[in-house]
């Protein structure tokens, strides 16, 4: 059995002996943090349809305000401890939260409710980011650029069989389990992930490295943001997070403003956004196991990277066509999962050429902050060609034109790399 699982393994994966072990950690961490956040979304996504489209931008910019309370927390944190200790640290914060979260679900009365739902909205909006950024900082400061492109598309898999599993439990517990018991699930989760921390390797190169690599980061909590505006390369990748999330976001409130108005129900709502969850995850997986390692190994970072932004703009010509809940449900799943199983291990090899103190500080700031700005651009911008008249088929065809200079800033972010690994390989 064991050769069995050797030989499937090689033949998915082109991994070396040595780093058999921090493989399967990575595989196992990314599968328990996609896991408790999954557990949620569907949840997340429910209050988000049921607030409506008028109060979403609020939301929003309560998510924004959230991050920028964040950022400065990790960046503060990040700067005096070591990436073993503030690394579980982190999930175990965002532990006491859901812990709390529970007791304030069976304790505030009825008519305070929808406060506590939109807070919890805003709690998961912030916390989704800064659980994957850490795990994939971490994998990024772990492996090289060379390793990434071998072996972030299996460790992808992980990521994806946890958003597989993860919202299985409110699809079809829904009626069984108030959303406080999801939130201990969730933390559960959550342990796992800091508990893995602990097991890996400390490093893949010489031992001084390595002792280098467990010490604190230093600097201070604005090195991250006056860095960004001294490199091209991380300027763009800010420009990248950004029209990425602003499409998102976009395609998000259609999403929202289309189950509103078709799925009445709550139960129903949520369970359709189980199902839609469902539905991309297994095509990533899918798509991880028989395509990412094979397209960055054949084709390169910039080839793998424009694929998804080039099927968000089909995607939206669609949506202008046909503006009706399965073609966007199709468009939804397409584009997720292209950008799970693609996109994001690309994305992340991007990072493994920057110096350690940008994996952690410009990083977090691009995945988090850069990415909720774009939401908050784009949830104000939807709601302003909203009350201009203008319907989901105008605004998909609106998207068509960023999309596009999307895909020609994946391109040059995909050379700029190769130039930046050959530098740092002389």
């Amino acid at each position: 059995m064991c050769t069995l699982l050797t030989n499937l393994r090689n033949r998915t994966v082109d991994v070396h002996p040595d780093e058999v072990r921090a493989m399967w950690l990575a595989f196992v961490f990314n599968f328990v943090v996609l896991a408790g956040y999954y557990i949620l979304r569907p949840i997340r996504e429910e209050i988000g349809a049921s607030s409506g489209v008028e109060n979403l931008p609020w939301m929003y910019t309560a998510t924004l305000v959230g991050m920028l309370i964040a950022n400065t927390l990790f960046a503060a944190i990040v700067s005096r401890m070591s990436r073993r200790k503030f690394l579980p640290l982190a999930y175990r914060f965002a532990i006491a939260n859901l812990f709390i979260f529970f007791l304030l679900m069976r304790a505030v009365p009825s008519e305070w409710q929808w406060l506590l739902a939109r807070s919890f909205f805003v709690w998961v909006s912030v916390f989704n980011l800064f659980a994957t950024t850490l795990f994939w900082a971490f994998m990024t400061d772990l492996f090289t650029a060379e390793q990434g492109k071998r072996l972030f598309g299996f460790i992808a898999v992980g990521g994806s069989l946890g958003a597989i599993l993860g919202p299985l439990a409110p699809t079809f517990l829904v009626d069984r389990f108030s959303t406080g018991v999801f939130c201990l699930m969730s933390a559960a989760m959550f342990e796992i992930a800091a508990q893995c921390v602990r097991f890996f390797p400390a490093e893949f190169r010489e031992q001084p490295q390595a002792a280098t690599a467990e010490k604190p980061i230093g600097g201070n909590i604005w090195d991250s943001v006056t860095h960004i505006f001294r490199s091209p390369y991380l300027f763009a990748l800010v420009l990248f997070i950004f029209i990425y999330t602003l499409t998102n976001t976009w395609a998000y409130f259609q999403q929202a403003d289309l189950t509103q108005h078709q799925l009445t129900d709550k139960s129903a709502r949520t369970a359709f956004f189980g199902k839609l969850d469902f539905s991309v995850n297994t095509l990533t997986v899918l798509i991880q196991l028989c395509l990412t390692s094979r397209l960055l190994k054949w084709f390169g970072v910039g080839f793998t990277l424009v694929l998804m932004p080039a099927l968000s703009g089909l995607g939206f010509l669609a949506i202008g066509y046909a503006p009706i809940l399965i073609v966007l449900a199709v468009f939804q799943v397409v584009r997720r999962a292209t950008g799970f199983a693609l996109l994001r291990p690309a994305r992340e090899i991007l990072f493994t050429v920057l110096r350690r103190e940008d994996k952690y500080k410009a990083k977090s700031f691009i995945d988090t902050f850069g990415y909720r700005a774009g939401d908050q651009v784009g949830a104000w911008s939807y709601k302003g060609l909203h009350h201009l008249g203008l319907d989901v088929r105008i605004t998909s065809y609106l998207a068509v034109p960023l999309v596009a200079f999307w895909c020609g800033l994946s391109l040059w972010l995909g050379r700029r790399q190769v130039a930046l690994a050959d530098a740092r390989a002389k």
